[in-house]
């Protein structure tokens, strides 16, 4: 072929990043772009059930593959996923978000279009979404619509934020020259400037020098912006305790012999709040330090030798450096340190949580004994999915085999998130091993927002892992105020019913209802049930105000915070 059309030449680029499952809706003005998807070998359409949903499965896509694409129609498909570019706005996944618009004719006449606010603004859900974008672009000449295509997936896959294309409706079916795809897009970061550079790797490594008792805490943004084998390898050359925030569990192998556990301020084990506060030194990789990241603000930290290791800066102490790229500083770094390691002496790191002690096979269920029980059922390579509440805070009690990836949307806290993330992290898992397991813990209450994507995991034959903490209700919200209010009650549902109700044929699902200890062991230490041969509903019965202890601890701050004037 001389020639293609712009819609499938933005397909197949995105299909050389490895973006292969495109998430969103039909719509009038992207109809015939979709057309274009069943062109490209080895891309599919998801079909998701709404844009808000796709946007979640987008979210949880992203990080696992690296990048997603979201295709939505103008104005009303548009906006009814922003909630979910919002939330990986702020929690840095690379998200492009495809918009078809109304015609240039169109637009040229100011018609009266439908999905239009009747004023003849055809900019202004652009300007909405230009807030919470790292970057926009609407096509407007063809000849420049394919590197405009290259610089939207270059700065969603670099900048690990949500970026908006919007491509007129007569324009997908436009020819451009198909030699254009025979240059792969520059995915590569842009070398650091090397004065600044040098200067902070000394900066760094005068404190190494002369630091007694330091540490390593792992963030975020670790994962997002992908040094995870650079912070991997900061840990071994220093062998300094090494500490993970809830937004950064899975960022590091919780197995390494000097893992110390989670850090959350004031909501922390006392051992490990200890050892984190009483450094002399701190070498924070990809921080997002937000309420629920950080215990309300709590950090108690007794030094000001802080190094911020970010994607785009790194300050040390009161000195930032603007630009200076962490994944180039830390590869760097971990080439210098030897020599200025050597006279540290490795202190001891916490002593992780015991197991749980044997009980009664016929006790009631409580979060506190299932989320330490939990890591018996993980397995290496596991993706495991919290949803915002008991199962987000509930999480950072379970210590994770080596290589699992956590997805917990701790900044953004958008209920219902973690059911459309999981989809979308399924259809990633699939696409990378077919035995990669996916497990979602979320609250009843959570699961009625955004439940309609079971079905598309059903149309898919998704095998997941859904865990549904039945405890009556919005157990969160009670906690921060409004115990026996009605806003907070749901309507009970029959979840083991859903996958009926959602046309899933026999055999190719299984439901389980636990209710106490002895059926949750007998259940998940059962080899059959471990492999992910089908789509499982497991719900779990627990008491209403049953959460985990850090979680009743940060209700009580975040009440306390919101009744301040």
């Amino acid at each position: 072929m001389s020639t293609i059309s712009l819609g499938r030449y933005l397909f197949e680029r995105l299909h050389q990043v490895s973006v292969d499952t495109i998430f969103g809706l039909p719509g009038d003005f992207n109809l015939t772009l979709l057309d274009k998807i069943y062109e490209v070998p080895g891309m599919r359409w998801a079909g998701n059930a709404n844009e808000l949903n796709a946007a979640y499965a987008a979210d949880g896509y992203a990080r696992v593959k690296g990048m997603a694409c979201l295709l939505t129609t103008f104005g009303v498909g548009e906006l009814s996923a922003l909630n979910g570019i919002a939330g990986s706005y702020a929690e840095h996944v690379g998200v492009l978000h495809v918009v078809g618009v109304p015609s240039t004719s169109s637009q040229a006449k100011n018609l009266l279009l439908h999905h239009t606010l009747g004023n003849g603004d055809f900019t202004v859900f652009h300007r909405m979404s230009s807030n919470i974008s790292e970057t926009t672009s609407i096509v407007t000449d063809v000849a420049q619509a394919p590197a405009e295509i290259d610089r939207c997936i270059r700065e969603t896959y670099i900048k690990q934020r949500p970026v908006y294309l919007g491509i007129p409706a007569n324009f997908f079916d436009l020819p451009i020259s198909a030699k254009l795809l025979n240059t792969p897009i520059d995915l590569s970061l842009h070398e650091n400037d090397e004065e600044a550079e040098t200067e902070a790797i000394d900066l760094v490594l005068g404190l190494v020098k002369d630091a007694v008792n330091p540490i390593i805490l792992v963030d975020a943004c670790a994962s997002r912006h992908d040094v995870k084998e650079e912070t991997k390898k900061l840990i071994d050359i220093t062998q300094y305790p090494t500490f993970v925030t809830p937004m950064g569990k899975g960022a590091i192998n919780e197995q390494h012999p000097r893992y110390g556990g989670v850090y959350v301020g004031n909501l922390t084990d006392p051992a490990i709040k200890e050892a984190v506060e009483s450094a002399d030194l701190i070498l924070s990789v990809g921080a997002l330090l937000s309420d629920f990241n950080t215990g309300s603000f709590s950090y108690g930290l007794k030094t000001k030798n802080v190094v911020e290791f970010h994607s785009d800066y790194v300050k040390i102490r009161n000195a930032s450096f603007p630009g200076v790229q962490m994944k180039f500083v830390l590869q760097k770094l971990n080439r210098q340190l030897p020599p200025y390691t050597k006279n540290y002496k490795p202190v001891p790191v916490p002593t992780k949580t015991a197991s749980n002690k044997n009980v009664a096979a016929s006790t009631p269920m409580k979060q506190e004994w299932m989320w330490n029980q939990l890591a018996k059922f993980l397995q290496e390579g596991d993706i495991v999915i919290s949803e915002t509440g008991t199962s987000g805070f509930g999480i950072n009690q379970t210590s994770f085999p080596n290589n699992t990836t956590g997805i917990s949307q701790v900044l953004w806290g958008s209920i219902g998130f973690a059911t459309g993330c999981t989809l979308g992290a399924t259809m990633a898992a699939e696409e990378i091993d077919p035995k990669k397991r996916v497990i979602l813990f979320t609250g009843d209450g959570s699961l009625q927002l955004t439940v309609q994507e079971i079905s598309t995991m059903v149309r898919w034959n998704l095998k997941p892992y859904l865990f549904v903490l039945n405890n009556n209700g919005y157990t969160i919200e009670k906690l921060i105020h409004g115990e026996h209010a009605g806003y907070n009650e749901i309507q009970p549902w029959n979840h083991l019913e859903l996958f009926h109700a959602f046309g899933a044929k026999e055999g190719t699902f299984e439901n389980h209802r636990v209710s106490t200890t002895g059926e949750w062991n007998k259940l998940t230490e059962s080899k059959q049930f471990q492999d992910n041969t089908k789509i499982r509903m497991i719900e779990v019965m627990l008491p209403v105000m049953d959460a985990p202890t850090s979680l009743i601890k940060q209700a009580k701050l975040t009440a306390s915070i919101n009744a301040k004037n």
